[in-house]
């Protein structure tokens, strides 16, 4: 027993003994280094997003078939790109730039996009369009009148009693008509003459009614010329009874015959 005690002893100190020597060692041991902390990167500043400073249609409104002009300005973008067709029109440049002339045939609203790694930002302009009026229709003169024509329209035939060259009291109203007018064709026809035609029925000899045809035809012309119708213009001419204008044997037809007719030249 008393050597299992001694044993005993002896062990516990050298325990002790080499505790005792690991702590001092411990103890006096240099601290290692830390280690540098590794530092981040900063975070990236934000990119701003796209300016548009003008996106303009000149003219606004326009008729089908004309060109209006787009225009724009945009500042900071990577691409711009219009619709409509139009597609990318500027990329990669601090100040982008253009215009373009467009020829829509109804009325459209063109979109401008600008796009960078901030975003994108979107301006529209509207090109308004009215169809033109319809093409004003110049109707075409009619050719002017000859004068022998307005003589045929407007002058009035004169009529006589029988075997008579007098001017009676109806062919007096018809022919100061003739003379008003008269003045006013020969002023618009400044190179026209009148001849003044003697008629007569179908009695009496050819000769005969020849010479009251130049009488009735004498009697028309001086009452015309005391009218004031220029005398230069006028000539008279004699057919008797060879030209009637009608052909049926009795009074009503005599009487259309026994007349002074205007022709012109």
């Amino acid at each position: 027993m008393t050597i299992t005690r001694k044993t005993a002893t002896v062990a516990l100190t050298l325990t002790l003994s080499f505790f005792a020597t690991g702590c001092k060692k411990k103890t006096g041991a240099p601290t290692p280094p830390s280690k540098p902390a590794v530092e981040r990167p900063p975070d990236p500043k934000p990119v701003a997003r796209p300016i548009v400073k003008f996106f303009t249609a000149e003219p606004t409104t326009i008729e089908k078939g004309q060109a209006s002009s787009l225009k724009w300005e945009v500042a900071g973008a990577d691409t711009v790109s219009i619709d409509q067709g139009i597609g990318t029109v500027g990329s990669n440049s601090a100040t982008i730039a253009g215009n373009r002339s467009v020829f829509p045939s109804a009325t459209t609203t063109y979109t401008l996009t600008a796009r960078n790694a901030g975003g994108s930002v979107t301006d529209s302009v509207t090109v308004n369009v009215t169809n033109p009026p319809p093409p004003t229709v110049t109707p075409t003169p009619a050719p002017k009148a000859t004068f022998s024509e307005v003589i045929a329209r407007e002058i009035q035939d004169v009529y006589f009693d029988f075997d008579k060259s007098d001017v009676r009291e109806d062919a007096r109203n018809t022919l100061t008509q003739n003379a008003d007018k008269l003045k006013t064709i020969f002023r618009d026809y400044p190179n026209g003459s009148l001849t003044i035609e003697g008629h007569a029925d179908e009695r009496g000899s050819a000769e005969y009614n020849l010479g009251l045809g130049d009488r009735r035809a004498i009697a028309a012309k001086e009452f015309l010329v005391q009218l004031g119708v220029p005398g230069d213009r006028l000539r008279t001419l004699s057919y008797g009874k060879e030209r009637p204008q009608c052909t049926d044997n009795n009074e009503g037809c005599w009487q259309k015959n026994r007349r002074a007719h205007f022709t012109g030249q």
